[in-house]
C-alpha cells in the first residue's frame, strides 16, 4: 500500500497526551495516514516576521510525520489574508460584491504555492500518493509537476465551487483552473459543484468532458466528481448520549425552565446567514404570538478572521442585531436570543444539539455544512428533533428529511420554524431515521476510502513511471 502526504494550509497536530485533534475531518484523515504511514504538511499558524522560515518542523507520532513550515508576515498578508480570503473565498460562495482583487496578493498566492512545493518536494518518495486540501493550495500540484514529480496527486474543495459567470470574474481564474487539470482528481461537495466546474471548461473551451467523470484540459487527461464529506456518525451519536450529562448542558436544560430550544452554530462569516436567520426568528415570534416565553433561540457564533475588516463589521452587526431583537420581542423573565460569540467544547455542542428541538442550519451558501449532520446525529431517537437547513448548503443534496428553506426568504424561514415546533412526533421520528440511515452509511471514513480508492485507479496520460 502506497504511502500518503496530506497537505492543507493548517494541520491538526495531535496534543502531547497523544489525542486527536477534534473533528470528523481530522479524525478521517489522521486514520488513513495511520493505515498507509504518511506525512501531514501545511503552515504552522506562525509567522516568522520579515525574515525567511526556518526548516521544517517535523513532529513524528506513530507512523505519522507532521511537518509544518512558518510564513513570513507578507505571506499571511498575500496569500492568507489576501488571495485566499478576500478574493476566493467570496467568490467561491457568490459574493463579487466583497472580492477585493489585488495583483500584488496574487502573486502572493502562487508564490506561496510554489514555497511549500519546494519545501514538500524533497519528503516524497516515487510512489507516495499525495492528497491536497481546500481553496489555498489549488495550485500547489502544478508547482509539483513543474518539479518534474509523476506521483498521482488529489484535490478536494472543501467549499462551494461557482459557476462560470462568477469564475471568470477573478482576473486569474485561467490560471487557477489549469492549476485544478494538473491534478488526478479533482474532488467536490456536491454533483452541483461538479456541473459548474465542467460548464466552465466548455463554455471557455479550455476541455473536454470524456464521460465517466473524465477530462482533457490543458494537455492532461483527470477524473472530476462529487465526494460529500460525512461525519464519524456513530461515534459522534454516542458522544451526544454521553454528553446529556454534561454539567454545562444540565444548567442549560434546567435555565430553559421548560421552553423549546432552537440551536444555531456557526462560524462568525458572512456565507453563514446569521442576520437573516436572527430577523426570521424574530418574524417567527412576531407571527406566532402564543410562543411568546416559550422558546428560546441559542446562537454560537465563536470569532473568525477578526483581522480581517469585514468580518469584524460583521460580528458587530450580529451582535447589534441580536441585541435590538431581544429589546423589540424580549419581557423581564425571557430572553429569546441567547447569542454567545465564543467557542464551545465539541462534547457540551453535541449535548445542546441533543436538547435542541429545532436545527437551524441557514447559510446563503455552503460547500457542505457539517453542523447539520452533527444535529441530526445527536439525537434522541425516541424524541428527535427538526433540522430546518438552506437549500443553498451542500448538505441539502443529501438530507432529505430536512425542511428546506430559503434563507432569503425570511418568512419562510418563519414558518419553518413555526411547522418544525408544531410537527407530530410521528413525522419527526419518520424525518430523522431517513437521515441517520443516510449518515450512518455514508460517513467520513468511507468519503476517505472512496477518495483515495479513486486517486488509485484514475488514468492519467501524464504518467510515464514515477519519480520523486
Amino acid at each position: 500500500m502506497s504511502r500518503l502526504i496530506v497537505v492543507s494550509n493548517r494541520v491538526p497536530v495531535p496534543s502531547k497526551d497523544g489525542g486527536a485533534a477534534a473533528g470528523g475531518l481530522a479524525v478521517a484523515l489522521q486514520a488513513a495516514l495511520l493505515e498507509r504511514g504518511g506525512i501531514w504538511m501545511g503552515w504552522s499558524g506562525e509567522s516568522s516576521g520579515d525574515r525567511e522560515p526556518g526548516a521544517l518542523s517535523l513532529q513524528q507520532k506513530g507512523n505519522i510525520t507532521f511537518a509544518l513550515t512558518d510564513l513570513t508576515d507578507t505571506d499571511v498578508e498575500e496569500y492568507y489574508r489576501g488571495f485566499a480570503n478576500r478574493v476566493l473565498w467570496p467568490i467561491c460562495h457568490y459574493r463579487l460584491d466583497l472580492a477585493e482583487y489585488g495583483r500584488k496578493e496574487m502573486a502572493g498566492y502562487f508564490r506561496v504555492n510554489r514555497f511549500f512545493a519546494h519545501r514538500l518536494a524533497p519528503l516524497i518518495e516515487p510512489d507516495d500518493i499525495i492528497w491536497v486540501h481546500d481553496y489555498h493550495l489549488i495550485p500547489l500540484a502544478a508547482e509539483l509537476r513543474q518539479m518534474g514529480l509523476k506521483n498521482r496527486i488529489g484535490f478536494f474543495l472543501h467549499i462551494p465551487w461557482p459557476p462560470a459567470d462568477i469564475l471568470v470574474t477573478m482576473p486569474v481564474h485561467e490560471e487557477i483552473m489549469r492549476g485544478l487539470s494538473h491534478y488526478d482528481l479533482v474532488g467536490f461537495q456536491t454533483d452541483y459543484d461538479l456541473q459548474n466546474f465542467a460548464g466552465y471548461l466548455r463554455r471557455e473551451g479550455i476541455g473536454d468532458d470524456l464521460g465517466n467523470g473524465l477530462f482533457d484540459s490543458h494537455g492532461r487527461i483527470f477524473k472530476a466528481g462529487a465526494y460529500p464529506i460525512g461525519i464519524e456518525t456513530a461515534a459522534f451519536a454516542e458522544f451526544a448520549e454521553k454528553a446529556a450529562n454534561n454539567v454545562m448542558v444540565q444548567k442549560t436544560r434546567r435555565s430553559i425552565e421548560g421552553r423549546e430550544m432552537i440551536i444555531g452554530v456557526d462560524r462568525l462569516d458572512y456565507s453563514k446567514g446569521i442576520i437573516q436567520r436572527l430577523e426570521a426568528f424574530e418574524r417567527f415570534i412576531s407571527n406566532n404570538p402564543a410562543y411568546q416565553n416559550k422558546v428560546t433561540f441559542l446562537q454560537v457564533t465563536p470569532k473568525s478572521r477578526s483581522e480581517v475588516p469585514e468580518y469584524e463589521h460583521m460580528q458587530k452587526m450580529v451582535a447589534e442585531q441580536a441585541g435590538r431583537v431581544n429589546g423589540a420581542v424580549g419581557t423581564v423573565d425571557w430572553v429569546p436570543i441567547r447569542y454567545v460569540n465564543r467557542s464551545i467544547s465539541r462534547n457540551v455542542l453535541a449535548g445542546l444539539f441533543r436538547l435542541a428541538t429545532i436545527g437551524l442550519v441557514t447559510p446563503l451558501r455552503d460547500g457542505m455544512n457539517l453542523v447539520a449532520k452533527e444535529y441530526v446525529a445527536a439525537q434522541d431517537p425516541d424524541r428527535p428533533g427538526v433540522l430546518v437547513l438552506s437549500r443553498f448548503a451542500g448538505a441539502a443534496r443529501e438530507l432529505k428529511g430536512a425542511l428546506l428553506v430559503n434563507p432569503y426568504d425570511v418568512e419562510g424561514t418563519a414558518n419553518a420554524i413555526a411547522r418544525g415546533l408544531a410537527m407530530s412526533l410521528e413525522e419527526r421520528r419518520d424525518r430523522w431515521s431517513r437521515m441517520m440511515e443516510h449518515l450512518l452509511s455514508h460517513d467520513v471514513s468511507l468519503w476517505c476510502k472512496d477518495f483515495l480508492r479513486d486517486l488509485v485507479a484514475v488514468p492519467s496520460s501524464d504518467r510515464s513511471g514515477a519519480q520523486g
